[in-house]
């Protein structure tokens, strides 16, 4: 089945086909009451390449990357596009770079900060009860508990910042693939595709929704709350966990942190240059001088050979004092 899309009649209508590594996509809306003409827009798209380590998966092997993103774009829309332009580039799920800035700005996080240091909460406390989970992912688990304290959404459905950009993952590597010569052959002919019709949650029913969601349900707030005050308390736990470890331990240049204290008094100067003395010694034997085994071997040879040197320096000395006093030294 060929794709749906109309070509531009006109010569100044033309655009390049790609632009560096992107090949454009043009898409047109339809009018509205708001603008009653046509309009074009520039869809920027190629398979998944992230270039952050952290970002890659197999998931990038099935995906494209679309940059200029509609404001009102969702993952309906992405998937009724590509099914104009072939009915078996099905898309998965869609992943949108605002989303996830979001979330990440809104998210509540399962760190707190010690003198300075992040410190991470263990995943046995975030659980609550231990009990075996066999085969649940560890992250997937954090994540869910997380989830229940953030405060209920009070926006519907997401708009987007203009030239944002977004993930589209396919179902498998053949509907990615199908996808991306689809777009490239519109490209290559300056066709046009046309853009799904406007879908619901926009406009005035936009803000009928969130003016609803802004007054959620006692019930549901008093859980979040009830969540997200377990939650603190779990960290205030393990802040003063981690102060009281750190008490009477001086740092590198020798200075001793000063933290609440409780009925125990303040450490004195002693205590703490004992125990900095403790600490530089351990660090000695963990990495020293001699850290290959020869040259532990030498070491005790010297240390053998200056021993016994002593002795005989001691024994002459002893036998010098005999002769003086008069008496006769037995061999």
């Amino acid at each position: 089945m060929m794709p749906s899309f109309s070509q531009a009649s006109k010569p100044e209508s033309q655009y390049p086909a790609r632009i560096g590594d992107l090949t454009v996509l043009p898409i047109t809306f339809a009018p509205t009451s708001a603008y009653p003409h046509a309009s074009t827009h520039y869809l920027y798209i190629r398979p998944d390449a992230p270039k952050d380590a952290e970002e890659i998966s197999t998931d990038n092997q099935r995906s494209l990357f679309v940059s200029n993103v509609p404001v009102t774009a969702s993952e309906s829309s992405f998937r009724q596009l590509f099914k104009t332009l072939h009915p078996q580039a099905i898309i998965h799920r869609a992943e949108f770079a605002s989303a996830e800035k979001k979330s990440a700005r809104l998210a509540v996080t399962g760190e707190v900060v010690v003198q300075g240091t992040k410190v991470g909460v263990p995943i046995g406390l975030l659980r609550g009860k231990k009990r075996k989970r066999g085969g649940v992912d560890e992250d997937a688990l954090v994540k869910r508990k997380l989830a229940e304290m953030e405060l209920p959404p009070v926006w519907g459905r997401g708009v987007w910042e203009g030239g944002s950009s977004a993930v589209l993952v396919f179902v498998d590597r053949d509907a990615m693939s199908i996808a991306w010569r689809a777009v490239q052959r519109v490209a290559k002919e300056h066709g046009k595709v046309s853009w799904p019709g406007a879908e619901s949650g926009l406009g005035l029913d936009r803000y009928i929704t969130h003016h609803t969601l802004t007054y959620p349900s006692p019930t549901l707030l008093q859980q979040k709350v009830n969540a997200y005050l377990t939650h603190f308390s779990t960290l205030e736990s393990i802040r003063n966990k981690q102060l009281h470890q750190q008490r009477n331990v001086p740092d590198e240049e020798g200075f001793i942190t000063v933290t609440r204290g409780g009925r125990t008094g303040a450490g004195r100067i002693e205590d703490a240059q004992e125990a900095q003395k403790r600490l530089k010694e351990r660090a000695e034997k963990r990495v020293g001088a001699d850290f290959y085994r020869f040259q532990t071997r030498e070491e005790k040879k010297k240390r053998e050979i200056a021993l016994k040197k002593k002795f005989e320096e001691d024994r002459r000395r002893v036998e010098e004092m005999r002769k003086k006093r008069g008496r006769t030294v037995p061999e």
